[in-house]
């Protein structure tokens, strides 16, 4: 693959790579605190303690089969209603799934979570300990809480502080240009 030139078929200079991903990052975050966009929908669904691994899937139909899944086990309190959306960028190369609590703050204990995406990799992902909320910002999980691969955002043994609120992935759909 080779490097962004920074010029367009027509030899205008184009939009940075990054410049795409921000504007996609930027309007997940608003779908996900306005419950979803034109594009996407957030589903609802429990997150459900009992110390037993569950998973919640969500697919774009526009997306050619592109999934995203989140599998997560977690004691403490009762059902927790949480939500997921999933969108697909203009131009179909970036996909992305936001997983998060509504209200904010999750109050059960996670002992292990894995956000992943299925045909897509993974060119940004991100953990929260607690999700924004009207005038209160996204609280980022410290970097070694979780860690990022190709396909998945997961907690990292012996070091996640059992907090988790909301996880963010963008992921290249290998796309390709003519």
């Amino acid at each position: 693959m080779a490097a962004p030139s920074g010029r367009g078929s027509s030899g205008a200079p184009s939009p940075h790579p990054w410049a795409s991903l921000l504007l996609l990052l930027a309007t997940a975050s608003a779908a996900a605190a306005a419950g979803g966009s034109d594009g996407d929908r957030a589903v609802d669904f429990d997150v459900r303690p009992g110390g037993v691994v569950h998973s919640f899937s969500q697919s774009h139909a526009q997306a050619g089969g592109h999934t995203c899944t989140f599998t997560y086990a977690a004691q403490g309190g009762t059902n927790e209603q949480w939500q997921m959306s999933l969108d697909l960028s203009d131009d179909s190369r970036l996909l992305t799934c936001v997983i998060w609590r509504p209200q904010g703050k999750s109050y059960l204990f996670f002992t292990q979570f894995k956000a992943e995406v299925q045909g897509a990799e993974v060119e940004y992902g991100m953990a929260y300990s607690k999700a924004s909320t009207g005038k209160d910002a996204d609280v980022p999980l410290k970097p070694e809480e979780f860690e990022v691969t190709s396909t998945a955002v997961t907690h990292r043994q012996g070091a996640f502080r059992a907090e988790l609120s909301k996880i963010v992935l963008v992921a290249r759909t290998g796309h390709v240009e003519l």
